[in-house]
């Protein structure tokens, strides 16, 4: 009996260490994975701020090339300026080529207008006009059904209204209107006689004036047009004002011509300084056939 109680007894003893054994195996071990999650956990904590770091480090960086390659409100407006200088420059430029290649080409589709009224007026009534068979006043009668015409302004030596529309009016009633037509550099032209025997505007804008002058030696017949019309500047001669010649055979001659009235250049198609009040009269020919003349008109 004594024996199976010791027995018993030892056995206890054996499950009380055994158990004390797994109980400090336990503590240990979750001491143990205690640490080790802290750890990873600080671990994982410090790779998510470098990558936070890491990131606005990177925001900063851009921000910083962005600041780099932006213009400075200085910057933008001296680029300003230098744009509103090279504009001021080269437009004024730009825009007088422009208007004078229009006014080129108005010339020369005004000089076929005129040319083909001449000619239909043959076709129609067997016989070519000449200053040597027209009588004072009576070209106009007689060209006008052949031109396309849109405000008639009669002869152009009164004040009546429909005169004052073609912008050349031969009276001193008037010398606003008669002011309005000027020479090649910008002076009076002298009288408006050269546009007092019939006047009218056509469809497109563009004016004709008729010089049929009965008193002259020799007989001369003018035919000047205004390409772009009495409204639109720069209203002078040479510029947007051209006269043709009527010649002895029935041609219509650009005058400046070897041959017509006005072939003095030094006179009558001069930059330059002159008092005539004629000049720019001749430029129509050098117009046409000079290909640096409109490169050279202001």
């Amino acid at each position: 009996g004594n024996a199976e109680a010791f027995q018993s007894i030892k056995r206890s003893n054996q499950r009380h260490k055994a158990l004390k054994l797994n109980s400090k195996f336990f503590f240990f071990g979750s001491l143990f994975l205690f640490s080790c999650s802290k750890k990873e956990k600080g671990n994982k904590e410090q790779t998510i701020s470098k990558v936070l770091s890491n990131k606005f480090k990177r925001h900063v960086r851009g921000n910083r090339a962005t600041r780099k390659a932006a213009f400075t409100l200085a910057e933008v407006l001296i680029t300003l300026g230098i744009i509103g200088v090279v504009a001021a420059l080269t437009l004024p430029a730009l825009i007088n080529n422009s208007r004078n290649k229009e006014l080129e080409a108005g010339l020369k589709k005004n000089y076929s207008v005129i040319q083909q009224a001449f000619d239909m007026y043959q076709a129609h009534n067997g016989v070519r006009l000449t200053p040597k068979i027209l009588a004072k006043l009576e070209l106009k009668p007689l060209i006008f059904p052949y031109f396309k015409v849109l405000v008639d302004c009669y002869w152009g030596f009164d004040s009546m209204e429909n005169n004052i529309a073609c912008g050349a009016v031969n009276s001193s009633t008037v010398d606003n209107v008669i002011s309005k037509y000027r020479t090649l550099n910008d002076q009076n032209i002298a009288n408006l006689s050269f546009f007092d025997d019939g006047q009218f505007i056509l469809v497109d804008g563009s004016s004709i004036f008729i010089e049929n002058a009965t008193n002259s030696d020799p007989l001369h017949v003018f035919i000047s047009v205004d390409v772009n019309g009495p409204n639109k500047r720069p209203n002078q001669w040479g510029h947007d004002l051209f006269t043709f010649q009527l010649m002895d055979d029935g041609k219509i001659i650009p005058m400046g011509a070897p041959g017509t009235e006005y072939t003095n250049t030094n006179s009558y198609c001069t930059l330059g300084p002159s008092s005539n009040k004629n000049n720019g009269i001749a430029c129509t020919y050098y117009a046409l056939t000079d290909k640096n003349y409109w490169k050279n008109l202001p």
